[in-house]
């Protein structure tokens, strides 16, 4: 009744080797064409080629092209408000030079991104193996794109800061001096040196006649709660604030006729406080204070 080895374990019959694998035969595939035109790119560099077509030569041209048309577009202040200030001008000097820098610098990067994409770009043909050249760094290129940005900075830093001073600069001895008033909700004009007093009303909107060609002093004054005095030719909108003395001086290089408003959210009727501005000539200017001092103070629409 013993089991012997060999029946308790049988022989386990071997398995036939897997056939190789099919060599494939491209003997009967037919040859390309020997007239197929040549692909349009120039030398290999490091296994990309650095040869262009149209498109390599001509896109930092275009984009230069599609710029020019776009600013051309604009006003010769490239978008900027007509200034009728001395103030305003300096304004719109800042404007123009922060918008040019940019211009130029967003130029010089989106132009080497889509020339390095279109000229350097892989082809037909190219060896998939191959990288450009590889450099772990470039110590002259990273000093340069790190010191001109910082020096672009500084130049406008320096530039906002000259023009800030001119706008924002006083007059030791102003040829006006205005005081405006603000309250709920409307405006007071007091010609200070000249005794005329202009105060509107919920029924009036007061005038602000102002002289061309003069230095103006425009003293803020706040009688209740915040406004804010702001002519949008102006290019300038001071605050009045309770219990801060603020002034702006101004000087207005064109006569003519604009709308102010209150700019600061000052309670329910916010809304109502408008003014007119009407700059006239020197001349004129002067025979409407004698006019308004004729009348006696406090005389004035």
């Amino acid at each position: 009744g013993d089991i012997g080895e060999e029946e308790a374990n049988p022989p386990v019959a071997a398995l036939p080797p897997a056939p190789l694998p099919r060599r494939l035969d491209f003997s009967d595939w037919p040859e390309p064409p020997l007239d197929r035109p040549a692909p349009r790119s120039g030398p290999k560099v490091g296994g990309v080629r650095t040869g262009g077509g149209w498109r390599g030569r001509w896109a930092v041209p275009a984009l230069a092209v599609v710029a020019v048309l776009v600013l051309a577009g604009c006003s010769g202040n490239l978008g900027a408000p007509e200034a009728v200030t001395k103030q305003g001008d300096e304004f719109t000097t800042l404007w123009k030079g922060f918008l040019i820098t940019a211009a130029v610098i967003g130029l010089l990067v989106y132009g080497l991104i889509i020339y390095a994409a279109l000229r350097f770009r892989r082809r037909k043909g190219d060896d998939p193996t191959k990288v450009p050249s590889q450099y772990q760094y470039q110590v002259p290129l990273e000093v340069a794109y790190t010191v001109v940005p910082i020096v672009i900075v500084a130049f406008l830093f320096a530039f906002t800061v000259m023009g800030e001073n001119r706008i924002t600069r006083t007059d030791p001895d102003p040829d006006l001096t205005v005081q405006v008033v603000g309250f709920q909700w409307q405006w007071q004009f007091l010609y200070v040196d000249e005794q005329v007093d202009v105060a509107g009303s919920a029924e009036v909107t007061p005038e602000l006649v102002l002289p061309v060609g003069r230095t103006i002093r425009f003293q803020l004054v706040a009688d209740d709660v915040n406004h804010s005095f702001w002519v949008p030719e102006f290019l300038q909108k001071r605050d009045l604030i309770p219990g801060v003395d603020n002034e702006v001086d101004m000087e207005i290089t064109e006569p003519g006729e604009w709308v102010g408003r209150c700019a600061e959210y000052c309670g329910l009727d916010h809304w109502k406080m408008d003014f007119t501005v009407r700059a006239v000539p020197a001349d004129e200017f002067d025979a409407w204070v004698t006019e308004q001092q004729a009348e006696g103070p406090g005389g004035g629409p």
